[in-house]
């Protein structure tokens, strides 16, 4: 299974590459891999026949008990089936609905694959965290495919509404599962289904919180707003996502919490009424829909109702139902949408007062659509059919809610009609529409569902015995899946239902203004707009009254809350220790009186510049502290952090006044004095209690030996980074990538590479003869005299290689001896700003004629992909391996697989400041030469040329 989710990864990235060498064509390769989930699910089918389970666990997080479980039983076989084999459908659809040159194609391709392998992850998750991460992940991903058309706002309207209301909901369900696994110690759903469950308020409101999750991924009442809305989609996203998988996974978890939470008090009262409701919502706003497409929308919303009313019930025979019209409606409803995308694609229209005599002229399509409805009406002997007699026989006790499903199945029956006679029927006086050529890769994923759904009828017996197990899991079973029982009270009631539907389409002319006028008495959309504006006005009067646009004021807010409540919490406990030691050795009290010197003088600086370098002496201070401690490695990281701080505020000090502003005034230069001698106290205060507090060893007394005996190497800081600790620098260089791109995104409007450096032409050279001066950088020449230094050129010509040697040196002899790939990084980079000083814009992007991007996703890439190396090796992740080699005339080479995951932080912090440099260094030259030259009335082009 973990195999099948990295093939799913791998494709995903690999998905642009294909698509721009081959275009639209690449989707056939690409249906590969959900076609291998497919076939897998399908290879697997007598291990879970007899209510058996393959289960795949890897080691994850071993102190938190967490692991990689994926577990496959009946439910999640049958929804891997659908997700992958839909899926592989529809990306061989998409070879011919999109035409070749297409925007954002190999974005959307990659994307719907990413999708895939989240909804397989979903599905075959059996801890609820990792369910929780792949719930997520088809959330972001699904914003990415509904929002495709980035130029429509609609299409960004609705994909801002399906990710908003789905991550509330998904948040809200988190917390559920955390109350569930907090009580019963486990988050393997397989294990705490035996567990005992807590009672009264506390499981009641868990199981609230997990309703309210799978009720808005499945767009039921108070949450369907959003599928609707979602229709902005291409045709493939709404065929795949809103009818087979996304919209399917709140059921899905319905499905599988049902056996054990039936039982809770408001389950079943939420489940039944809330999927009721939604059933007959949905289905009464498809009779008035003109777009074929919204009119599939709204019948997916009314078949969620049904769906989450089956699924959640908790008997056998709904189980049993359930299941079976899940597929049912997988097969019809994906097969629909894209009947739809051929008729788009075809006649350039989904209205269907537009479209007349199809059936003439695309039969085959005709045929395809109409099979597909009748299984969505329920017609014999279709699979839907064989669903929707189940689910009436199954609440045959329940008179009710078995009303409420006939009505809302005679609502089905008449838009199913409706989509027929819309979409392909003759309807004088409109002009008969003469469609393109359907493509036989776009009629025959359609065909293929709807031919499925007839066969599938047919074999309604063995599908049954397929899915029995499942409903076994809440009690026997007394009635299997057949497509005759026999004069039933439930064929009765079908017969009914197809009977009512058929009368109610009859009746559409006379009925029109009805169906017109009886709505709902919120709109959904409506409240959704309502509800958001809301939102934004309430952040607007908050902003309004707290934000008042001082930084001073910000800022001594929040420190004297600190140095009030923590402080004087503080104060009044007086838990420090009585005896202090002020320094060990004399040394240190020397270094801490430079610090507090250049920290008073830094104070009432009036210069910036002069500020700043007293604040750099403060770090060089704290980074000689380090060494009187006999920490060289923190030293030297301080050391460089320090050097690489003050040239990133160098930088930005040029677009700022060279003096501090006459303000505050002299009163309150005394407060903010004040303020900040009483927030070093404090936070002195608070060192000194978070070093006495402490009741238990310190867990890095082991870090010496575990970082030989685990580890391999010899420098325990370098090694508790990489190996020990590595999950703490995985997510701190994540945040760094995210951040150095967002900030990159604000400001560059072109590429993150930058300028190339103008060789000097031919001509030029023969126009001034004569002995030419000596160029140390090709950047040079392109500054002004002025800001030219030939010393400082040939030093950083001599130097800059050494530089680059002896960060490389850092990053592999950082294991063993002070280093590092963070301090490899460092070095490199002020090897950048070296070359940047001395030759300006365009020496940097001769140095480093990469995008910063480019480098970052690299580290990363590095980084994610050592620990995914161990996690196939069949090794915890990120767990380091030791390698020796022997090479002839080397030696002995001794190589820890964590080196590669240092590398990976050495290009990211490379990458970081080469996007600093960038931004705040070459970006910030291009916006002074371009402002100089246009106040000089010169034309500029974007590179600030003169033109």
């Amino acid at each position: 299974m973990l195999v099948l989710l990295i093939l799913h990864l791998v494709v995903a990235l690999v998905a642009p590459l294909l698509v721009r060498w081959w275009g639209p064509r690449a989707c056939y390769l690409l249906a590969l891999a959900p076609a291998a989930a497919f076939g897998w699910a399908l290879a697997r089918t007598p291990a879970v026949r007899d209510g058996g389970a393959v289960v795949e666990t890897y080691p994850w997080v071993s102190q938190l008990r967490l692991e990689l479980a994926f577990r496959m039983t009946t439910l999640s076989w049958l929804m891997t089936l659908l997700v992958g084999g839909v899926g592989a459908l529809v990306l061989v659809y998409c070879a011919r609905y999109f035409a070749t040159g297409s925007v954002g194609l190999a974005r959307f391709a990659a994307v719907l694959v990413a999708f895939a392998g989240a909804m397989l992850g979903l599905v075959l998750s059996d801890d609820l965290l990792l369910l929780y991460v792949c719930w997520e992940l088809t959330t972001v991903f699904s914003y990415l495919l509904i929002g495709h058309s980035t130029e429509r706002r609609s299409s960004r309207w609705a994909a801002a509404q399906a990710l908003t209301v789905t991550t509330l909901g998904g948040l809200a369900m988190l917390v559920g599962f955390l109350m569930l696994g907090r009580h019963t110690g486990e988050y393997r759903w397989s294990a705490l289904a035996a567990a005992d469950l807590p009672s009264g308020g506390y499981l009641t409101t868990a199981v609230l919180l997990v309703l309210a999750g799978a009720l808005s991924k499945s767009a039921v009442l108070p949450f369907t707003s959003w599928l609707p809305a979602a229709m902005a989609a291409p045709t493939p996203v709404s065929a795949y996502l809103h009818a087979a998988a996304m919209v399917k996974a709140g059921v899905y978890l319905l499905g599988l919490l049902a056996p054990v939470l039936a039982a809770a008090g408001p389950w079943r009262p939420v489940v039944l009424t809330a999927g009721l409701l939604t059933m007959l919502a949905g289905g009464w706003a498809a009779l008035r829909q003109t777009d074929l497409k919204l009119l599939l929308a709204y019948g997916t919303v009314s078949q969620l109702g049904l769906l989450t009313v089956v699924l959640g019930a908790g008997t056998p025979q709904a189980a049993l139902a359930g299941t079976a019209m899940l597929f049912a409606h997988a097969l019809f409803k994906a097969a629909l949408f894209l009947v739809v995308g051929a008729i788009d694609h075809s006649t350039g229209t989904r209205d269907l007062r537009e479209l007349s005599g199809l059936r003439r002229h695309a039969p085959l399509l005709a045929t395809v659509g109409t099979l597909a409805a009748a299984s969505m009406a329920g017609v014999p002997p279709l699979v839907g059919f064989v669903a929707k007699e189940a689910v009436l026989a199954a609440f045959a006790d329940r008179p009710l809610v078995l009303a409420g499903l006939v009505a809302g199945t005679v609502l089905t029956v008449a838009y199913s009609a409706r989509f027929v006679w819309g979409a392909f029927a003759d309807r004088p006086p409109a002009a008969s529409v003469e469609p393109d050529p359907v493509p036989v890769a776009m009629l025959g994923p359609p065909a293929l569902l709807a031919a499925a759904g007839l066969v599938v009828g047919l074999l309604a017996g063995p599908l049954g015995r397929l899915l029995r197990p499942y409903a076994e899991l809440l009690g026997p079973v007394d009635e299997g899946l057949a497509l005759w029982h026999g004069p039933t009270a439930a064929l009765g009631l079908s017969a009914l239902a197809l009977g009512g539907g058929a009368a109610l389409f009859a009746l559409r002319g006379p009925l029109a203004g009805v169906v017109e006028r009886v709505r709902a008495p919120v709109d959904g959309a409506r409240g959704y707009e309502w509800l958001t504006h809301q939102f934004d006005r309430l952040a607007i009067e908050v902003t309004s009254v707290t934000q008042r646009g001082s930084l001073p004021q910000y800022l001594g807010t929040i420190l004297i809350v600190l140095v009030v409540v923590p402080g004087g919490a503080m104060l009044a406990a007086r838990p420090w220790r009585q005896g202090i030691d002020l320094w060990d050795n004399p040394l240190q009290l020397v270094v801490g009186l430079v610090i507090a010197v250049a920290a008073l003088l830094a104070v009432g600086a009036r210069r910036r510049l002069t500020a700043m370098l007293l604040v750099g002496v403060t770090g060089y201070g704290l980074a000689m502290l380090f060494v009187l401690h006999g920490a060289p490695d923190l030293a030297l990281t301080q050391f460089l952090v320090e050097s690489a701080t003050i040239a990133v505020f160098v930088l930005v000090l040029r677009r700022l006044p060279e003096r501090f502003s006459a303000r505050p005034l002299r009163r309150s230069r005394w407060v903010r004095r004040s303020l900040g001698v009483a927030v070093g106290v404090v936070l002195g205060g608070f060192s000194l209690v978070a070093a006495g507090a402490r009741t238990a060893p310190p867990i890095s007394l082991a870090f010496p030996d575990l970082a030989v005996a685990a580890g391999y190497g010899r420098n325990v800081v370098n090694v508790t980074l990489v190996d020990i600790r590595a999950w703490d620098t995985m997510g701190e260089i994540s945040v760094l990538v995210v951040t150095a791109t967002g900030v990159a995104s604000l400001i560059f409007e072109r590429s993150r590479t930058g300028p190339r450096p103008r060789r000097p032409r031919r001509t030029e050279a023969l126009r001034h003869p004569g002995p030419q001066r000596p160029v140390w950088l090709r950047g040079g020449p392109t500054l002004r005299e002025h800001r030219r230094s030939i010393v400082f050129e040939v030093v950083t010509r001599l130097l800059f290689h050494t530089i680059v040697l002896f960060s490389l040196f850092l990053l592999f002899s950082g294991h063993n001896a002070p280093g590092g790939g963070f301090s490899g990084g460092l070095v490199a980079s002020l090897a950048l700003v070296v070359r940047y000083l001395a030759g300006g814009r365009y020496e940097l992007a001769e140095a480093a004629p990469v995008s910063a991007g480019t480098i970052l996703g690299a580290g990363l890439a590095v980084s994610v992909g050592t620990g995914v190396a161990a996690l196939v090796a069949g090794r915890s992740v990120l767990d380091s391996v030791k390698v020796d080699l022997a090479l002839p005339g080397v030696g002995d080479l001794h190589l820890v697989t964590s080196l590669f995951f240092d590398a990976g932080v050495y290009l990211i912090v490379v990458g970081l400041m080469l996007d600093i440099l960038r931004s705040l260094g070459a970006e910030v030259d291009r916006h002074i030469e371009a402002t100089g030259k246009r106040e000089r009335g010169l034309v500029v082009d974007p590179e600030g040329n003169r033109r």
